[in-house]
Order: structure tokens, then C-alpha cells, then sequence
């Protein structure tokens, strides 16, 4: 069996003058050549934790291996093998794509993607000579995967990758990722959309408060959850008569006009609630039933109790750090 691509053992990481870690005390592996995400509400630990992989940020205690080297100590040998993505580019913002990913793939010899392939790969052919100041938003998120990608890294470290691009870029950078694992590279991905790790995703860590909460594939993760059914409809309709009318099934108004009715989605539990909206004169938006998503798995698990209450999880649904 291959060595583990990431080892990370009892890692804590407290900044100076915090009251408590970032990081406390967590522990995992990442096998080799699989798309592995990082999952985590603003706050909770994930960019820590990555910045530490890549030997951005020195741990305070525990250790952190890739590809069996330290990322600090070993920094000059493991460089040529990982490749970055990162929010912001230090690049000089008066060259081009063309020119940037020419001089990246210089900086890797021989081992080096041609810089022309990576260009089309990444779809910014038509924008090759365009100053990176004069990008879009998605065309700088795309440059700066073609820069973590122009190496052939055997580790690649995904922050947001699709931040900012129009669902048709997404797709084809969702294709890119594939084709980096079909390769054998390891991916590690970072990102707040839950349906892009759904995916994407061979294994997925979700961290919180500093401290992992749950471990293992998107399936596996999904298991044991309840199936039920979803469906859009206008805003505040009662439901305890709804679930009534499903012989008592829990039901609730997740979102705003987002409505889950915990129950099989059986040819008559969705008659009894297509029948229930008829008779209240209801439009009825998107119906669906299944088991739940990676996304309701996350807000579960990342929910916080509300402490002047005393009352049940409530959800944080939070915007990008």
C-alpha cells in the first residue's frame, strides 16, 4: 500500500495572544492520488490547518508531513513537488497569462508542463497577453490554478478554486481537478461549496471550532441520515398541518420558501403532500426526495448552541473569509 500523501498528527496551532488554538489537537491522513476536502465554517480552523501543510504557518505542537518531509524544515526539497493556489497572486500585474505561466514553468526545469498547454488547459487562451490587472475575477482564479499547476505537482493545494467563475468555468475547472487525480496526483481542496466537494471529493474532512467533527467519504458521511422530501413553495405555510397530512412526519421550513418533510419519498407520502398544497391553493416550486446532501450533513455538524437560550443547534450559515 502507498504511503499516505499528508500525515498530520496532534497538530495545535494558538496564535499569539488568543485565548484559544486555531487549530487543537487534530490528526489525519490524506491516501495518495485522491481529491481530499477540507470543510469548515470561517473561523473553524481549515485555512490553519492548510497554511500549515504548505509551511505557511509553524505549528505549536504535533507534526505535519508531506510526502514524508516537514513543510518548513524541508522546504527547499519539497517546493519543486507541490503546487499552491492561492487567493491573492504575487504576480506583477503588468504581464499577461502567457508570460506568468512562461516564467513559472522556468522555475521548475524540465518537470515543467509546457506553459502553452497549461494556458489552454485552463481556458485563458483568448485572454493570453491581457495584463493580469485587466483580468476578470474568474480569468485571476484560473491564472492562478494554471500557476499551482504548471509544475506537474505530485500534492496540489486547492484554496477556493472556483471562487468568482461562471458555472461554465466551474465545470471546466471541475474537469481539471479530475483529470489531476486521473494522473495520481493528490488534490487537496479547500472550499464553501458543499456541492463542489460533493463531487469532487474522495474523502473529506469537516473541522470546527479548531477541533474535526467528522472524517471519511462524501458517501460514507451521508449514511445513517434520513431520507425526505424537498420541495420550494411560498413563504410560511403551516407546517404542522403539512406533516399532519403525512401522518405526523416532521417538517420544517429550512430556508425561506425551502420546505423538508422528514419521510420516505414513497409514491404516496408524495401524493398526500402534492394533495395537502392543492387544497391549500399552493404553487409548488421543485420537488425532490433522497437522502440528505454533503451540504445538510455540514450544517448539522457545524451547528452551534445558542448559549443564552439554552436551546437547540442553530445553524451558521456564514459568507467566504
Amino acid at each position: 500500500m502507498a504511503a499516505p500523501a499528508i500525515e498530520v498528527n496532534h497538530l495545535r496551532v494558538q496564535y499569539p495572544g488568543a485565548d484559544r488554538p486555531a487549530v487543537n489537537d487534530i490528526s489525519f491522513s490524506v491516501p495518495s492520488g485522491c481529491v481530499f476536502a477540507v470543510l469548515g465554517p470561517n473561523g473553524a480552523g481549515k485555512t490553519t490547518t492548510v497554511e500549515a501543510l504548505e509551511g505557511y504557518r509553524r505549528p505549536t505542537s504535533g507534526s505535519v508531513r508531506v510526502m514524508g518531509l516537514d513543510p518548513i524544515a524541508d522546504a527547499r526539497q519539497l517546493a519543486p513537488h507541490i503546487g499552491v493556489m492561492l487567493q491573492r497572486n504575487g504576480v506583477y500585474l503588468s504581464m499577461g497569462p502567457e508570460q506568468i505561466l512562461r516564467l513559472f514553468a522556468a522555475y521548475y526545469g524540465n518537470r515543467a508542463r509546457d506553459h502553452n498547454k497549461v494556458l489552454d488547459l485552463v481556458g485563458l487562451r483568448s485572454v493570453a497577453r491581457t495584463p493580469w490587472r485587466r483580468l476578470s475575477g474568474g480569468e485571476q482564479q484560473r491564472l492562478s490554478l494554471g500557476m499551482a499547476l504548471v509544475g506537474r505537482p505530485e500534492v496540489a493545494f486547492l484554496d477556493e478554486p472556483t471562487a468568482g467563475m461562471d458555472p461554465a468555468a466551474r465545470q471546466t475547472l471541475w474537469g481539471v481537478i479530475e483529470s489531476l487525480r486521473t494522473e495520481g496526483a493528490t488534490v487537496v481542496l479547500t472550499t464553501h461549496q458543499l456541492d463542489e466537494a460533493e463531487r469532487l471529493a474522495d474523502e473529506v474532512i469537516i473541522i470546527d471550532h479548531g477541533s474535526v467533527v467528522a472524517t471519511g467519504s462524501p458517501d460514507t458521511l451521508r449514511q445513517g441520515t434520513h431520507v425526505d422530501i424537498r420541495f420550494s413553495a411560498p413563504v410560511g405555510l403551516d407546517v404542522a398541518l403539512l406533516g399532519a397530512a403525512v401522518g405526523g412526519a416532521s417538517t420544517a421550513e429550512a430556508t425561506p420558501g425551502e420546505y423538508v418533510v422528514a419521510v420516505e419519498p414513497s409514491p404516496r407520502n408524495i401524493a398526500a403532500i402534492t394533495s395537502w398544497l392543492a387544497d391549500q391553493d399552493v404553487v409548488l416550486g421543485d420537488l425532490r426526495g433522497g437522502r440528505q446532501r454533503l451540504e445538510d450533513v455540514f450544517l448539522r455538524l457545524t451547528a452551534d448552541t445558542d448559549p443564552s437560550s439554552g436551546g437547540p443547534p442553530v445553524s451558521r450559515r456564514r459568507g467566504r473569509r
